[in-house]
């Protein structure tokens, strides 16, 4: 059921590669409130994608590739968005994240420091380009919002997220630091959302996975959030109805961040 909480706005979503990414269900979601959009990712991740037919299910889409670790990328994909809104964005979601060192399997105690700050970069420092760029281009509208996805892992130590923790914990710094900035600024708030382990390309990848996602179920109350509980998150997110919610970091977990032990995992310990 639509409401049109986002009739008339404008967006660019970042991070769309297949229909099990948050940033896809997010646009579709987007779509149908009321917002046109521009679709992006890195133009390798287009080729190994399907995001096209994404931009067929949203009215036609464009879809402009961008490496959002570049500055000049990102300038041309703001550029290529004022022209076709004829005017400014009112709302963004990074959805980006990706460490080589946890695709090649790489121990924490064992990392590839040039990728660990490729990490770093691709997952954390982008959130930063993407704000900088569209500080200097101007391309915000005011009362505007932006969100990131963010994971527990930034506050807590789970085996295998091995530097994505770091990356995590630099992305929801970061939202807090330009958050007061964008708000000074245009009125714009910036926000991180602290997403359950959820089935994607990117969270599948972290080792373990599995067992992540039954473990969480079993702490949290409400149960793991769903790639589609966290896009009507980001709807409300982007909406007139959260303008004075700024450089938070939302717990999006079914309760996880804040159960210290459940009756469901009483049960399966005691069955052990």
């Amino acid at each position: 059921m639509a409401y049109n909480l986002l009739k008339g706005k404008k967006g660019i979503i970042f991070g769309a590669l297949d229909e099990k990414s948050i940033a896809w269900k997010t646009a579709i979601k987007a779509y149908e409130e009321g917002a046109q959009l521009i679709l992006t990712n890195a133009p390798m991740a287009l080729r190994m994608g399907t995001i096209h037919e994404l931009s067929k299910k949203t009215g036609d889409a464009p879809v402009i590739g961008a490496d959002a670790t570049s500055v000049e990328d990102i300038q041309n994909l703001y550029d290529t968005a004022r022209n076709h809104f004829d005017g400014g964005v009112d709302f963004i979601l990074h959805s980006i994240g990706m460490s080589p060192n946890v695709r090649k399997g790489k121990p924490y105690g064992d990392l590839n420091y040039e990728w660990f700050q490729k990490t770093l970069d691709v997952s954390g420092l982008s959130f930063h380009k993407i704000m900088q760029v569209a500080e200097k281009l101007d391309i915000m509208n005011e009362w505007g919002s932006i969100v990131s996805l963010s994971y527990i892992a930034a506050q807590r130590t789970f085996p295998d997220y091995s530097d994505m923790a770091q990356a995590k914990a630099l992305l929801e710094s970061i939202a807090r630091s330009y958050g007061y900035r964008m708000a000074k600024i245009k009125k714009v708030r910036v926000n991180t959302i602290s997403q359950s382990p959820t089935v994607t390309t990117a969270g599948t990848g972290v080792g373990g996975f599995d067992v992540f996602m039954e473990y969480a179920e079993k702490m949290s109350p409400l149960g793991n959030a769903t790639a589609n509980d966290c896009a009507n998150y980001c709807i409300v997110m982007f909406s007139d109805l959260t303008r004075k919610v700024t450089m938070q970091n939302l717990m999006h977990d079914g309760g996880f961040s804040s159960s210290g032990m459940t009756e469901d995992m009483v049960e399966y310990l005691r069955k052990k």
